[in-house]
């Protein structure tokens, strides 16, 4: 749907506000109990030594005729800034239990190349490693998580790496990280030690890595105002032995546990179904797929309570999205699919969990931020591109630190295709920082729209403004002949006759505020 026609829409949406055409979803949000914060690390974000993620994506040098600073593309980092990105994760990912960092520190023109062999067999010439990673960090204005070295490295290698990272003494080592441009320490706001050892970080048992863990953990050493926060690699998918395991025997020695869950169409990894061109059979199979994510972290909750009723562990969702069958003519390596509504919806479902889970989910990191799987951002050379997924991002913004605010909804009629069954309007809210109530509706029926009655307890509503995000098709996208095919447009809605109701298009993200 191009811009004309979405802001038709609009100004037909908001005309039909008043009266409900049949019945309506009732949303009802609860402004006097207060729940939890929405960390601003929920909406995190990963970079990876994996295809054009890193190089080319946003790295390019700094003589490349791309504008650059000190190497990292200016279109990208300027689109990432937009999105207020909280947290970067870095190396990996499976690239992580292959990195050893001493490969990049030091001049560039004298650095290893190795193998990248998890992804496409290609060349690493480590051109970006940890003073690159801070310099990204720095422009973006956001916190570091490193990922240690499990796999293949040393309890010596691991430790000697937050040393050259945080220590201000005159060690051999902090004065190598002068010597290499950096004087002052850098932040570490995580480190993770190893990752998925149950895969390719080791193919571990999780009594076996918990045992590793105590050992490498026992041995970081940083100064205190500058100890960053550990993280265990935990399960992923329907598996709670990790969290069970770690939670039980790490107590003190860390401060949260990883967990991976990726959403696949078909819920065949072999044949995972493609991007785009998909029928209204994985439209719906993939918002049901994403939703089981909210089964598996209540499992895994559950096994924290029990073993850590203080709640000092957090389950930190650090590897999460769509994955699809590559592109055709690609790299099967790079992991490069393109990004749909489809995939929007699929992050606003996933907001909307985090937010029900705040307490404990105080990390999560999409995979990944550019040119891979669920991407915010594409690129080709010097051209760039924002994704539907970029533009969830952008329209949650205000979530990040809000506090949770108890929603109930109230008819709340199932869409439904064959055997598969998802809720028809997914929705969260919460006051922000700014002192505003905010409202996420995801209505994930693709053909019908819903009117929603919002209510808020012992407040009358008077209005509401934000932004909505629909196309016409499911698998609509943007390209860099049309880069606008899916962007928000503004919307806004007037009660009538003291009641607030809102019609929600098919297949669309909606936030606002709401005005009482």
């Amino acid at each position: 749907m191009n811009i004309i026609k979405q802001s038709i829409a609009i100004i037909g949406f908001v005309a039909a506000s008043a009266v409900p055409a049949f019945a309506a979803v009732t949303v009802t949000i609860d402004a006097n109990n207060p729940g939890p914060v929405i960390n601003k690390n929920v909406y995190g974000q990963f970079a990876e030594h994996l295809g054009t993620g890193i190089y080319g994506g946003m790295w390019v040098g700094p003589n490349s005729k791309i504008p650059n600073t000190k190497g990292w593309r200016n279109d990208v980092v300027g689109a990432l800034k937009k999105l207020q990105v909280p947290l970067v994760r870095w190396p990996g990912g499976c690239f992580a239990d292959e990195y050893h960092w001493k490969d990049g520190i030091g001049p560039r023109a004298k650095r290893p190349v190795k193998v990248n062999t998890n992804w496409g067999g290609v060349e690493e010439d480590n051109a970006v490693g940890t003073h690159e990673f801070f310099d990204l960090i720095d422009l973006l204005g956001a916190d570091a998580y490193v990922n240690g070295n499990l796999g293949s490295g040393s309890v010596q290698e691991m430790s000697e790496w937050l040393e050259y990272l945080t220590s201000d003494s005159k060690s051999t080592l902090a004065n190598l990280r002068r010597k290499n441009g950096r004087n002052e320490p850098f932040k570490v706001a995580y480190f993770a030690i190893g990752n998925e050892a149950w895969g390719c970080g080791g193919n571990m048992t999780p009594a076996y890595y918990t045992d590793l863990y105590k050992n490498y953990y026992n041995l970081m050493k940083a100064p205190a105002e500058r100890r960053p926060k550990f993280i265990a690699s935990g399960g992923n998918d329907y598996d709670t032995t990790w969290t069970d395991t770690l939670s039980r025997e790490l107590k003190g020695r860390t401060d949260a546990i990883s967990f991976h869950y990726y959403t696949v169409p078909t819920g065949v990894w072999e044949k995972k179904g493609a991007a785009t061109g998909f029928a209204e059979d994985q439209w719906i199979s993939t918002l049901a797929n994403t939703l089981k994510l909210d089964g598996m972290i209540k499992n895994n909750v559950a096994k924290l309570d029990k073993n850590d009723p203080e709640k000092k562990i957090g389950l930190f969702v650090d590897e999460w999205g769509t994955w699809y069958d590559v592109e055709p003519g690609t790299n099967a390596g790079f992991l490069f699919q393109q990004n749909t509504l489809r995939d929007a919806l699929v992050a606003a479902l996933n907001f909307n969990v985090f937010h029900e889970h705040a307490e404990r989910v105080q990390m999560t990191n999409i995979a990944q931020m550019v040119n891979v799987l669920q991407a915010m951002i594409i690129t080709d050379k010097d051209k760039m591109l924002l994704t539907p997924t970029y533009h969830a991002y952008s329209m949650y913004v205000p979530f990040q630190g809000a506090t949770t605010l108890p929603v109930k909804l109230e008819n709340n009629t199932p869409y439904t295709l064959g055997q598969v069954s998802v809720p028809g309007i997914s929705a969260s809210a919460a006051r922000a920082k700014d002192g505003k109530t905010y409202l996420s509706l995801v209505n994930t029926n693709p053909g019908k729209p819903t009117d929603v009655v919002i209510n808020m307890a012992g407040k009358k509503i008077a209005g509401v403004t934000g932004r909505l995000l629909t196309a016409e098709k499911m698998d609509a996208h943007n390209t860099f002949a049309n880069k606008e095919a899916v962007k928000p447009v503004p919307m806004t809605a007037r009660a009538n006759g003291g009641q607030m109701t809102v019609t929600v298009p098919a297949k669309s993200v909606i936030v606002v505020a709401v005005d009482a």
